[in-house]
């Protein structure tokens, strides 16, 4: 049975004998139906209130369910970033050491390239002295000799510009007299 406030304030009752007061019971009736009305606007309040936060519940549900499925789709990306990172750091790791091993076998053939020419350099120096001592010899030889040539020649002067003795035979017209002077 519903009853309503307004129920209560219009509920009538038979008279009977030795009965209620009337007043008392209409008094009685109107403080139940106001206390009851009370009730009852309390209670549209709080269903108004429970309805308002059961949507805002749903919505923070809703809102938790999106940052969940952010939060997942966030880890994927990072996850799937962090891969690709290490993939790519992989991969310039490998080519860095590709071109360092071929700088380094570029420069160890430069470097033996190097070390032959300077052989070879070394090789010229030392047949380039060898030449210019050969050179410095011959010339020596050939200063001793001009110096030997010369002084045969002096003493060759020096002997023939004596003065004769006179029991020297005197020279014969066959042999030739050379004159040279003196320097």
């Amino acid at each position: 049975m519903n009853v309503s406030p307004l129920d209560l304030r219009q509920q009538r009752f038979r008279l009977a004998f030795r009965g209620f007061d009337r007043i008392e019971v209409a008094t009685f009736l109107a403080a139940v139906a106001e206390d009851y009305e009370h009730a009852l606007l309390e209670t549209d309040r709080l269903r108004q209130d429970l309805m308002r936060m059961e949507a805002v519940l749903n919505e923070h549900r809703e809102h938790e369910r999106n940052l969940q499925n952010t939060l997942t789709t966030a880890q994927r990306v990072s996850e799937d970033i962090k891969a690709g990172a290490e993939q790519e750091a992989r991969r310039i790791i490998r080519d860095a050491e590709g071109r360092s091993e071929l700088l380094l076998e570029k420069t160890q053939s430069r470097l033996e390239d190097v070390q032959r020419e300077i052989d070879g350099l070394k090789l010229k120096r030392r047949d380039v002295e060898v030449s210019i001592e050969s050179t410095i010899q011959t010339l020596r030889n050939t200063l001793e000799f001009v110096r030997e040539q010369e002084t045969r020649e002096r003493e060759d002067k020096i002997l023939f510009h004596r003065p004769r003795h006179a029991d020297a035979p005197a020279p014969t017209t066959s042999e030739p007299l050379e004159v040279r002077r003196l320097g």
